[in-house]
Order: structure tokens, then sequence, then C-alpha cells
């Protein structure tokens, strides 16, 4: 039901990505990294309305980091694009972490490192 859907997956550690962009494809998502905050937010702009499904988003990033991104993409004029579901990716796992990012307009809160069951759940329940 995700299969075929795609994600902008905002990671800055170039492991990280590997991991996630593995994990992601082997269900069927087309996924497309940007290494920082700025570049999430570049891509978010300058693709067309609805092209990407979801976001996940690293929280600490250089550049900017995901709560800046959100805030941005939250910002733009295009309906479309500043409602799509954003998910923190962070190792900050505790409880006071999720809702830090709810607060910041985020949909969901994955920890890190990555548990392929929780993201399939989020996936699902986001875009499935």
């Amino acid at each position: 039901e995700i299969s075929g859907k795609r994600v902008l997956l905002a990671e800055d550690n170039q492991l990280n990505q590997i991991l996630a962009e593995n994990i992601l494809q082997n269900v069927g998502l087309d996924v497309d990294v940007a290494s920082d905050g700025t570049e999430a937010v570049e891509k978010m702009i300058s693709a067309p309305a609805g092209y990407y499904d979801i976001i996940l988003m690293d929280i600490q990033m250089p550049k900017m980091d995901g709560y800046e991104a959100t805030s941005k993409i939250r910002a733009l004029d295009d309906k479309t694009k500043s409602s799509i579901p954003i998910v923190a990716v962070t190792a900050n796992a505790f409880e006071e972490d999720r809702q830090i990012a709810m607060d910041a307009g985020m949909n969901g809160h994955l920890a890190k490192p990555y548990d392929v069951p929780a993201i399939m759940k989020t996936l699902k329940e986001l875009i499935g």
C-alpha cells in the first residue's frame, strides 16, 4: 500500500542515508536524499506540488536543523507542499523529544537506530 510513493529523506550522515535508503527501497519506495535541512527545503520548493508523499527529517543536521526546515516547509504558500507529512528521525527518543517534534509541526517521531517495523507502521499510517 506504500509501494511507489516518494520519500524525501533529509539525513546528513552518509551511513544513515544508505541504511534508510535500503530499508525504504526494499518496500518499493522511491527515495530522494537531502544532506541537510537547507537542501530539503530547496527540494520541496523546486519540486512540483505532490511530488513527495512524505519527508523523513533528521533533527540534528548542519546548516539547518530538522525543526527549522520543518518550519520553513510549513510556511510555504502552496498548501499541498506545506501540509506534507513530516516525520522526525532522531536519536533523541524520549517522550519530551516526541512532543517537541509535534510542537514543531511534525506528524510523527521515529527513533534511531532505525527500527524497521516502526518505520513501516508510521509510513502506512501517514501515506498508506
